[in-house]
């Protein structure tokens, strides 16, 4: 039998959020636990990027060390992949399924029901879309400046 947090899928949004997620999941992890985080560098899909690529794959380089720096003062190993998509959710559950996690685990990032219900968050389409597990870890308070959800 599969236990839930047998091959966690984790994706970060940056430095701060890494390190918020590491605090979160931590206690949910055990020796045979395997992490694999991601940064989803979102394409606009024939429009002009927020950012170029190198300067968002270098906030996705700096958000792996920052988690790197933490799971390795703990012993837990993890793998880290840059994946590009044009719709951050739908790019997590591709990951999510190519790297045959049991779960996905991620820290909410706000926005209400209403800013939700306007843009269509990540969060609302993990959770309705998701062919998985998801562990919404805990937000303890902490605000990241994620420039996506």
């Amino acid at each position: 039998m599969t236990d839930l947090t047998d091959r966690i899928l984790v994706p970060i949004a940056n430095e701060a959020d890494a390190v918020s997620t590491y605090d979160a999941l931590s206690a949910y992890l055990d020796a045979d636990t395997e992490i694999v985080v991601i940064h989803v560098i979102e394409k606009a899909g024939g429009g002009i990027d927020k950012a170029g690529v190198e300067q968002r794959r270098e906030i996705a380089e700096q958000s792996f060390e920052a988690m790197r720096g933490l799971a390795e003062g703990d012993d837990v190993p993890f793998e880290t992949e840059i994946h590009y998509g044009t719709d951050v959710a739908e790019t997590i559950n591709d990951a999510a399924a190519e790297h045959d996690a049991t779960a996905i685990a991620f820290r909410s990032r706000g926005g209400g029901r209403i800013l939700d219900f306007l843009s269509g968050s990540v969060r609302t389409k993990l959770v309705t879309d998701s062919d998985r597990p998801l562990i919404v870890l805990p937000r303890n308070g902490v605000e990241t400046d994620a420039e996506e959800e």
